[in-house]
């Protein structure tokens, strides 16, 4: 009498029967010549056509980068397209109107990200935070401090106008919520 194996399948039903092999599969390697990585990466070969290339993480990137979305059209079919696009996603600028998304993760306008990187803090920091960067930096370059310094007194606008950007806001956001 033979000796039973163990199975790895501990589950039921058994999806293949006890004495089925358990040879490796095969994995489709990146198509890029010459690179041996796996290929889990699908791009389309060209618009509009199924066939595709399996690149591996880092090809794929490279690929992507030059990659023209709008490639092949005229000035009206871009701005048609580009239409299309836009009508499609405004329901995801929609959700934010009802406070479903948080800070960092496009609720802020493209200004309140200029002003948050000016003030050298994370998309997600919250409005004590803001608050917090923006006194310690307008110390630093206050007209008072440095009297009679253009390059404070155009930094200290600067700041202030990202702190001004970062408080409508923040009254924005909370009004609506």
């Amino acid at each position: 009498m033979s000796k039973a194996r163990r199975s790895n399948d501990w589950g039921f039903p058994r999806w293949r029967s006890y004495d089925a092999s358990r040879e490796t599969v095969a994995q489709r390697e990146c198509d890029r010549h010459g690179c041996g990585e796996p290929g889990l990466c699908p791009a389309p070969k060209s618009p509009n056509s199924p066939d595709r290339w399996y690149f591996c993480q880092a090809h794929a990137a490279e690929y992507n980068k030059g990659w023209d979305y709008f490639e092949g059209l005229d000035k009206e079919q871009k701005a048609e397209r580009a239409k299309a696009e836009r009508q499609e996603s405004e329901g995801y600028a929609e959700a934010s109107h009802y406070g479903w998304t948080g800070s960092g993760d496009g609720s802020r306008s493209a200004d309140e990200m200029r002003a948050l990187e000016l003030l050298e803090l994370d998309a997600d920091a919250d409005f004590a935070a803001i608050k917090k960067a923006y006194r310690a930096k307008a110390k630093l370059v206050h007209p008072d401090v440095k009297p009679g310094d253009e390059e404070a007194a155009t930094e200290f606008q600067k700041l202030q106008l990202a702190y001004e950007v970062l408080r409508m806001g923040e009254e924005r956001r909370t009004w609506r919520g």
